[in-house]
């Protein structure tokens, strides 16, 4: 069946500026880091990517090493946006990204200008675009020359393979660096991507800081821990679970002390006529520098719970003072 999106697509989602630039991003964007590999079921990713559309999510965030296997999240992207979504691009923000391994040898991963080129037209060809709308180093490299990680975003935008440059997990002083190159070059620097959630506070430390001095916004993945801040986990670790396979999230985190830290914020947000998950979205959404969120999604209803939190009440001061709290009395390291 032809994929007509939503006449009132842009009815309800709330959109923010990108730091300084003209972009508008929604508040709440999906990430494809997880659900979009060859791991599951290509019908899901489509029903997901569909509804996130017509709920007003233009933004799509991905990198080469999505998956599992690495490729494969962009390979099933573009299949589905060749499907659906072709007369759509014009109405996307989509991004990707590179910085980790993706191939054997020693051009395969970090800041080259060699790696980040070739990955780029390998992104571009799997997921079928001309190009990309913000593309990404992934991550800071010390053994390369910054000037020349920056050179490459700049030659990837003046190639007309992206829009605008970003960069994800850089510390404050390589992101004040960095801008400094990326404005002499005129590049159009957008937006620094970086984990930032009730559990995980380290953009405090800096990050968000310089991020409003260079005049980038900041989107957040992670926003909800891995899964840490639903319900998921207040029982146990399902069988079923990003925990109980153990890639990125392990089950060493799981404590009894971050258990009783879940189960706090839960009541908290229990109190607000909210989900766990839905208020850790908001959390992160109250600093105005945190243009977006990343949500990974493996289900319609997934989403759509967690779009809902565009409809959270403001959080008061005592709410914020008590989060800061237990976060601190249950070993979150707050800067």
């Amino acid at each position: 069946m032809v994929y007509l999106a939503a006449e009132g697509r842009y009815g309800s989602m709330q959109y923010q500026r990108c730091g300084r630039s003209g972009v508008l991003l929604p508040k709440v964007s999906l990430g494809l880091w997880h659900n979009f590999g060859d791991t599951h079921p290509i019908e899901t990713q489509r029903d997901v990517l569909r509804r996130a559309f017509d709920l007003g999510v233009t933004h799509i965030d991905l990198a080469n090493n999505y998956g599992p296997p690495p490729g494969s999240a962009e390979s099933n992207f573009g299949t589905v946006f060749a499907q659906d979504f072709r007369p759509y691009r014009d109405e996307l923000f989509i991004a990707s990204k590179a910085g980790y391994l993706m191939w054997p040898g020693p051009y395969g991963e970090f800041g080259s200008r060699k790696y980040l080129l070739a990955s780029l037209d390998q992104s571009l060809t799997r997921m079928g675009l001309d190009y990309v709308d913000v593309f990404y180093s992934h991550r800071f490299d010390p053994d390369t020359p910054l000037e020349e990680t920056m050179g490459a975003l700049d030659t990837a935008v003046r190639q007309g393979k992206a829009l605008y440059a970003g960069l994800s997990n850089y510390p404050p002083e390589a992101i004040e660096r960095a801008a400094a190159i990326l404005k002499e070059l005129r590049t159009p620097y957008l937006i620094n991507q970086h984990p930032y959630s009730i559990l995980q506070r380290g953009v405090e430390g800096g990050v968000l800081e310089a991020s409003e001095q260079a005049g980038v916004g900041v989107i957040a993945f992670s926003p909800l821990a891995q899964g840490q801040l639903t319900d998921r986990y207040l029982k146990g670790v399902p069988a079923d679970s990003r925990m109980a396979l153990g890639h990125f999230l392990k089950r060493d985190v799981l404590t009894e002390q971050r258990i009783s830290l879940l189960h706090a914020l839960n009541k908290l947000a229990e109190g607000r006529g909210q989900t766990l998950a839905q208020m850790a979205l908001a959390w992160v959404l109250r600093d105005p520098r945190v243009v977006s969120v990343l949500i990974g999604a493996s289900s319609v209803a997934q989403l759509e719970q967690n779009v809902a939190v565009l409809d959270s009440p403001a959080f008061t001061d005592a709410e914020l003072a008590e989060i800061d709290r237990l976060s601190a009395e249950n070993g979150v390291e707050i800067p």
